[in-house]
């Protein structure tokens, strides 16, 4: 596993693929920034030295991370970040089967770097777009989330597989559930997250309902962009119902969402949010907390449903405030609401059944024919792996086997 953008102990790809691929017999090595060698859930950690700025981690400290991956002579290299997209050439050169994890739709993202000039924003995107359509074919498997994610391969051609970055149901249950008069934002805070409407929102529901509390939980970007939510909170009047806390660790978020009444996930209708679901959705439901979301197709799909909470224009603060107050003042209703996102979160929004799809993959790539049939991402993956009767694939995760 190789990524120098993530931290070492990220959800996706410490938590749930690494973890999955450990447990299922893989040796599993992962190269990440990190500020010593260690070995945590059977996961061995190789460590990269932190960056002083992005154009170094691009450059030098990707260097790095390459002669690393090399010394390590894996079977298969798993990366995650676009711009090791070389370096996943540079692996395959060398005769390894090599794995392109896409976490978003990368040319919709550019789109919504505030550190890339708005001027040059287009240019970066489409060059991305051709430079990736140009090397992806030489990788053995890409992985993605979301079907509009994965139409960009399938028009390609190449071999692609469907995992939802859905939350572990495993750490569900653990927490006494003592809701408070919260409502919680959780994960990276930036404007085109709609955290701006969502403070003049929530000064619409204190102005009814004043001991209740708005807690926004993650890192800023632009760290800058904090002060202008504080601001903001204190121009309403309500910088004492607002409460900020940093980026926690990935075991201890379902902690501080299950103490909260209501989630809310209005991302802004910027072209990368409207083709991505976003974690926080599955994390709210996974502690059964109501949410109230963006009004997108793929929230939709999901919301609705399973009918776990409620829908907005994420652009109108007024009808994110109408949202929130109707969970707080219908608290029954609230309470079905999250019960029925965990339920669903249980029987299908889950990572066991993704880890199981995951554990199959690597089985069709390390077969004999691996990488050379289509891995369907919409259904179960095809391919040459063993079958049982019932059609479920034999993982024979050999130890000796090394990711």
């Amino acid at each position: 596993m190789l990524t120098t953008v993530h931290v070492p102990f990220d959800g996706r790809i410490f938590h749930k693929e690494a973890k999955s691929l450990a447990r299922a017999g893989y040796d599993v090595v992962l190269i990440a920034r990190h500020d010593k060698a260690e070995t945590v859930g059977g996961v061995r950690i190789v460590p990269l030295s932190e960056p002083r700025n992005r154009f170094q981690r691009m450059t030098s400290v990707t260097w790095r991370l390459y002669r690393l991956a090399v010394r390590e002579d894996a079977d298969v290299y798993h990366f995650h970040d676009p711009e090791l997209m070389i370096v996943g050439l540079l692996l395959k050169a060398r005769g390894k089967k090599v794995i392109w994890d896409v976490h978003e739709h990368y040319p919709n993202s550019i789109m919504d770097k505030f550190w890339i000039s708005k001027g040059l924003r287009r240019c970066v995107s489409k060059s991305f777009d051709l430079f990736e359509r140009a090397v992806v074919r030489f990788f053995d498997l890409v992985i993605y989330t979301t079907p509009l994610v994965g139409a960009r391969y399938e028009k390609l051609k190449v071999a692609s597989a469907r995992i939802e970055n859905y939350p572990i149901v495993e750490l569900s249950g653990t927490f006494d559930k003592e809701p408070q008069k919260q409502i919680i934002y959780l994960g990276v805070m930036a404007r085109i997250r709609g955290l701006i409407e969502v403070v003049e929102a929530f000064a619409q529901v204190v102005a009814k309902h004043p001991d209740w509390q708005l807690v926004l939980v993650g890192a800023s970007r632009p760290a800058s962009f904090e002060d202008d939510l504080r601001a903001l909170a204190r121009q309403h009047g309500i910088e004492k119902n607002v409460t900020f806390i940093p980026w926690v660790p990935y075991e201890e978020k379902e902690r501080l969402t299950s103490s909260a009444s209501i989630g809310v996930i209005t991302y802004l209708p910027y072209s990368n949010n409207t083709s991505c679901l976003p974690n926080k959705l599955f994390d709210y439901m996974l502690v059964g907390v109501p949410v109230v979301a963006s009004n997108f197709p793929l929230y939709r799909e999901v919301v609705e449903p399973s009918r776990c909470g409620l829908i907005v224009d994420p652009t109108r603060p007024e009808e994110i405030a109408r949202a929130m107050t109707y969970l707080i003042e219908h608290p029954d209703e609230a309470r079905a609401m999250g019960e029925r996102g965990l339920r669903a979160v249980r029987e299908r929004y889950n990572w066991e059944n993704q880890s199981h799809r995951l554990c199959r993959m690597y089985e069709i790539l390390l077969s004999t024919n691996g990488g050379q049939e289509r891995v369907e991402g919409t259904s179960d993956c095809r391919g040459p792996a063993e079958l049982h009767e019932n059609g479920a694939a034999v993982l024979r995760a050999d130890a000796d086997r090394r990711v």
